[in-house]
């Protein structure tokens, strides 16, 4: 009877055991923050939240803000030490040249170097020209101007990196505003470079960078809608985000047909036109 009393409670104890879940991790906890001059951010901001979420479990918060100036101080990061607290990423797409209070800019740097990792896109790389030269440190590269309006030809330098997979060998982009860049830092490592048709030469156009314990992706692409809206472009931001929080293709990526998706920036009218940025004085 001993026996039996002992079995049948070490089979109630096998049965008590938690089962290991097989659900997936919870979606990546993203911010993406878009405002400024000099781009139609209304519709950017669905193409970069919609056209990532259809590729990969990521969540979104939109932090859209700052009109269309190039000096506007945003409430986001505003004495506002905790602005990235409880994201995984944060995606800047913003275009403000004209701040140049260097502890705002250190308000918006800090978590990255503290850890989180960022996606900078197209004219965010001239933001914040304070003369420090810290926000350049960040993106990984400098970058004072672009040339014309122009499709280019961008070729892959590293294939076999995580957020160039699938990406090919290179890519004409619809239509283009690509930006010169004049140093690229230590800290950075090219994946892809386009072809500056005005010097002659290549510039770097997607890279990694290592901010601090911040893990950076920059690409100087994207002053239009229909780059953005690519699905190479897409893709590649995609793997981007999953390359800089470290996490697992297989647990986030998503079966995704473009050809059988409509977006809702796909209904939107052409944008108004906006007026080009100031060129950058040189940090010295």
């Amino acid at each position: 009877m001993k026996k039996l009393l002992c079995l049948a409670a070490l089979f109630l104890c096998f049965q008590a055991r938690p089962i290991q879940s097989q659900e997936k991790p919870r979606p990546i906890r993203g911010l993406l923050v878009v405002g400024g001059c000099c781009h139609d951010y209304n519709t950017q901001k669905l193409i970069l939240t919609e056209g990532t979420a259809a590729r990969a479990r990521i969540e979104w918060t939109i932090v859209h803000q700052g009109g269309i100036t190039t000096n506007s101080r945003l409430p986001l990061y505003d004495g506002n030490p905790d602005w990235a607290k409880g994201y995984d990423i944060v995606v800047h797409n913003e275009c403000f040249s004209d701040v140049k209070d260097p502890k705002y800019t250190e308000t918006i740097l800090k978590p990255h170097r503290d850890g989180i990792p960022a996606i900078i896109i197209h004219c965010a790389m001239h933001c914040y020209r304070d003369g420090t030269g810290e926000w350049f440190k960040f993106c990984g590269v400098t970058s004072h101007r672009h040339g014309g309006h122009y499709a280019f030809d961008v070729s892959n330098k590293s294939p076999d990196h995580p957020v160039m997979k699938g990406f090919g060998p290179g890519w004409k982009t619809p239509k283009g505003e690509l930006y010169w860049i004049s140093e690229l830092k230590d800290t950075a490592t090219p994946l892809a470079v386009a072809r500056n048709t005005e010097k002659n030469v290549d510039e770097v156009c997607i890279w990694t960078n290592q901010f601090g314990k911040g893990r950076i992706l920059g690409t100087t692409i994207g002053h239009y809608n229909e780059e953005l809206a690519d699905p190479k472009f897409l893709d590649m931001l995609t793997r981007g985000i999953l390359w800089t929080t470290a996490k697992n293709e297989a647990d986030y990526l998503l079966k995704f047909d473009p050809t059988k998706t409509k977006f809702r920036w796909e209904t939107k009218v052409k944008p108004p036109e906006t007026k080009e940025p100031p060129v950058a004085n040189p940090v010295k």
